[in-house]
């Protein structure tokens, strides 16, 4: 079970693996038991965003068990965590904000 950190600008968490793209992180949740999922929403000009990645949770099912959103943007997180909260299954666990460093600790 691996950790995926979307985002194409910061720094990727330790024990967490890196997409840069929605693409990629469609991939990984596609072809990879994901314990923990940490999104950004603005992912570069002209580029799909994370709620294309959110949008791809709810159509295929595969969910992580916990879904982080640390988007600095406030309406992408709005709608990413609208999206989410409106179809993820009780097993799930979504947070309307970053992974805290104990949080990012504890889930290695």
């Amino acid at each position: 079970m691996i950790h995926v950190y979307l985002d194409d600008y910061r720094s990727c968490p330790r024990g967490f693996v890196l997409a840069r793209s929605a693409e990629e992180c469609k991939l990984l949740i596609d072809h990879e038991d994901i314990d923990i999922l940490s999104l950004d929403y603005d992912l570069g000009w002209g580029q799909d965003t994370g709620y294309e990645v959110a949008r791809h949770l709810v159509e295929t099912g595969r969910y992580p068990k916990r879904i982080y959103l640390h988007t600095s943007s406030v309406s992408g997180k709005l709608q990413m965590y609208h999206l989410l909260s409106s179809h993820i299954p009780d097993n799930v666990k979504l947070y309307n904000g970053p992974m805290s460093e104990f949080e990012n600790e504890r889930g290695k």
